[in-house]
């Protein structure tokens, strides 16, 4: 015989009930997050030193967004290990979307070289911003006024030349130039572009292998010289340096910059980041900056960002150990 619980039973209809209203509760939330997010500022974080391109990048790229965020994004400079460091302090980061990274080209090399744990697939990404090429750049008082001076002298001695730390695209770019010509180069890191720049304008290096956009201002102020552009075609501000190629030096190499969240960052709020950042992009003061920083424009959304990074990320996996970098 089944006994009716009235009680029993007036909980359970009373639990069935509510299950439909937890779920609309949830979506409500869900909805309410994106529509209230961000109500806070949001930390922009540059893992190098303030000075260098990527820095400067990030500080148009916050200003350009106030059009097209509630709240305000700020930048903050977390150096070392190459950039290890910065990124780390994000994926470690609450992912709440108030800790929005600043990634580049690094975050495809420094797994191979055994300098992170961490890999992009860590990393969400909402957007590339920027592309540009290696140079090969060094004081206007320097002896050598062509690349292939520059390289003859390489190849009697070893040249000083400044990174942005070891591991590093600008590292890359130098050890691939040695491996190319037979060069020797004394790779000398610093924490960011920028010190190194500075380092060459204080006499400790000879040259740096850094991205003309970092060292725009000082080629126009006639300070320093860039000799050479690795790309396949010569860059804007810098017409008559030569490329690499136009040299008889089939190498092209560079970085990117664009921007990324933790993993596990919901995705309605990527999603309004993604967003704001497409607008953001857009931005005639943004362009502008770029163009006055010789930043080179190179907006890709997510999916092709993401495409991007894997495909940087197969290719250092092959060409540091060519270069013999992941040694101890």
């Amino acid at each position: 015989m089944i006994r009716f619980d009235a009680a029993r039973h007036a909980l359970l209809l009373a639990a069935a009930c509510l299950l439909p209203l937890a779920g609309i509760a949830a979506f409500t939330a869900s909805n309410a997050r994106a529509a209230d997010y961000p109500t806070r500022p949001i930390e922009l974080l540059v893992p190098y030193q303030p000075g260098g391109g990527t820095d400067a990048l990030a500080r148009a790229f916050a200003e350009a967004s106030r059009k097209h965020l509630p709240a305000s994004m700020y930048v903050s400079n977390k150096p070392g290990a190459s950039g290890a460091i910065g990124w780390g302090y994000v994926i470690n980061s609450k992912p709440d979307g108030y800790t929005l990274a600043v990634m580049t080209v690094e975050i495809a090399t420094l797994p191979h070289l055994g300098l992170a744990k961490f890999t992009h697939e860590d990393f969400i990404p909402i957007a590339q911003l920027n592309a540009d090429p290696a140079a090969i750049t060094v004081r206007a008082d320097a002896p050598w006024n062509t690349y292939e001076e520059f390289i003859a002298a390489a190849k009697k001695g070893d040249l000083r030349v400044g990174n942005s730390g070891v591991g590093s695209i600008w590292h890359l770019a130098a050890a691939a130039l040695e491996d190319r010509t037979g060069a020797k180069f004394l790779h000398v890191p610093y924490q960011g572009a920028g010190p190194a720049v500075l380092a060459l304008m204080g006499s400790q290096i000879d040259a740096v292998s850094v991205s003309p956009a970092e060292v725009t201002t000082y080629v126009q102020a006639g300070k320093l010289k860039t000799l050479a552009v690795m790309a396949d075609q010569r860059v804007k501000g810098f017409e008559k340096v030569p490329t690499l190629k136009e040299r008889g030096v089939d190498l092209s190499i560079g970085t990117w910059r664009g921007l990324g969240v933790a993993k596990g960052t919901p995705q309605d709020v990527v999603d309004v980041l993604r967003a704001a950042t497409q607008k953001t992009a857009a931005e005639p003061s943004l362009r502008e900056a770029m163009d006055k920083l010789n930043l080179g424009y190179a907006y890709a959304d997510a999916a092709a960002f993401k495409t991007v990074i894997a495909r940087d990320h197969e290719t250092f996996k092959v060409l540091i150990p060519k270069l013999n970098l992941n040694k101890p």
